[in-house]
């Protein structure tokens, strides 16, 4: 386990290469580590849960020096309330976090699995099989948890993980980093890094040879930053523009629900609503009380022309369409119908998560097909967009790519494969030429790749 810092290092120090070494360190330890077997794994996971919980005064005075900076840098107008929000940690989150850790430890091993087998001719086998995907690089910013999850992910996968957190949580990080570190001390050395100064951010960010995958968490501006600074694989979302629509023929009181747990039950995190859309037919019916229920919550709500037909609050500018609130606010758009909905999610959507309330089954699956999303609900709250909830055990981060992995990304989106093939002396050339022998290529169903397989069988 490593930490490097700004903030106890000599001045002269070569933070870029400090930052080469730590990649180096990691590289090795991903190696290892992908050949520690589940029991270990699993061993140093339940140890690190038993860490946090032994920790909890320490990582609670920690957590609030954090926050009482934060709040003073909000009353400074430097930080918003759903930063403040997302960096506080309390009793009842620490346990949370173990109770995560002890998940992910109970999740199927992600790796080793035979994913196909194929014959290619007698005693010729070609194994697909799941592996780790190596070093895996992190920024996040104000959640000290998310450090937690994505080191019990990476740790379950077999990964070695380089984890930079956001400033404003710099306390709470290290000494949770602390905490994984006594754990997992007999894991491989520099499996699991923790940084903090930007120069070393935009020094990983170039060791495309070393690093494997990059997850950033934060801002869309800070995602993008990301983005355009390394030609390392980035898997991230820039935002979360979410969007409920409520159909003509939704279950109202359902619908209601729904939509204020989807802005109101947390509303700084990324799958919180952003943007109500509501059928034409059932505006008059349903905003109402609807309003009034968000209003005594705090909301604060805009609409557009139609909507404000129907209630009293602020008009919507176009930015409002594209506005990631990530706290109490909320905008209000009346359209046409379902077509006119799933237009307005694919023009202004972030491909995160949308969600449908209707009772027809025919508007649900023409919606929930024609959005491009990484996730999309009927008649459920886009809150439930998490890994955790998904059954994934944690996440390290929601891709709203299409590439390689989509939506939460569990224990699954951190391994790819390898091909492993079995032979007994075969050669090329007997498969070509005049007298070349014919492939069968046949699949072998059911068929579990182990080491020397042919000779042993």
């Amino acid at each position: 386990m490593t930490t490097m810092s700004d903030t106890d290092a000599d001045p002269d120090t070569d933070l870029a290469g400090d930052t080469d070494e730590l990649a180096r360190r990691a590289e090795r330890a991903a190696l290892r580590l992908a050949n520690a077997d589940e029991a270990t794994r699993n061993e140093a996971l339940r140890s690190i849960a038993d860490a946090i919980r032994e920790r909890e005064s320490e990582i609670l005075d920690a957590n609030a020096v954090d926050v009482e900076e934060a709040e003073a840098m909000l009353a400074d107008g430097e930080y918003t309330q759903a930063l403040v929000d997302r960096l506080k940690l309390d009793a009842t989150k620490i346990e949370s976090i173990a109770s995560m850790v002890e998940s992910v430890a109970e999740q199927d091993d992600p790796l080793g699995e035979t994913l196909s087998a194929r014959e290619l001719d007698e005693d010729l086998e070609l194994y697909r099989v799941a592996v780790p995907i190596g070093v895996v690089a992190t920024v996040f910013e104000s959640r000290p948890d998310a450090l937690v999850q994505i080191a019990a992910l990476a740790l379950k996968s077999g990964n070695a993980v380089v984890l930079k957190g956001g400033s404003e949580a710099s306390e709470s990080n290290r000494v949770l980093h602390e905490a994984i570190a006594d754990a997992t001390a007999d894991l491989p050395d520099g499996w699991a890094a923790l940084i903090e100064a930007h120069e070393e951010v935009d020094r990983l960010l170039e060791l495309d040879d070393r690093v494997d995958l990059v997850m950033p968490r934060g801002s869309s501006e800070f995602v993008s930053y990301i983005q355009s600074n390394t030609q390392i694989p980035v898997l991230g979302h820039t935002e979360g523009v979410c969007h409920v629509y409520v159909d003509s023929d939704a279950d109202l009181e359902m619908a209601e629900d729904v939509a204020f747990d989807a802005k109101v039950q947390y509303p700084a995190v990324c799958n919180a609503v952003e943007t109500l859309l509501v059928h034409e037919s059932v505006a008059d019916a349903f905003l109402p009380d609807l309003v009034e229920r968000y209003e005594a919550a705090g909301v604060e709500l805009r609409g557009d022309e139609r909507t404000r037909e129907a209630v009293d609050v602020d008009p919507a500018t176009a930015d409002d369409w594209d506005t990631e609130y990530g706290d109490l606010e909320l905008s209000i758009k009346v359209v046409d119908d379902a077509y006119a909905a799933i237009e307005h999610v694919n023009d202004h959507g972030s491909k995160h998560t949308e969600s449908i309330l209707t009772e027809d089954a025919e508007t649900a699956e023409r919606f929930m097909t024609g959005v491009d999303a990484a996730s999309v609900f009927h008649n459920a709250s886009t809150r439930f967009a998490d890994g955790y909830r998904y059954g994934l055990g944690a996440e390290v981060g929601i891709s709203t790519g299409k590439v390689h992995a989509r939506g939460p990304v569990g224990l699954e989106g951190l391994t790819t494969y390898k091909y492993y093939l079995e032979g007994d002396g075969h050669l090329v050339a007997s498969y070509s030429g005049e007298d070349a022998l014919p492939f069968t290529h046949r699949e072998l169903d059911g068929v579990e790749w182990t080491p020397g397989r042919l000779s042993t069988r």
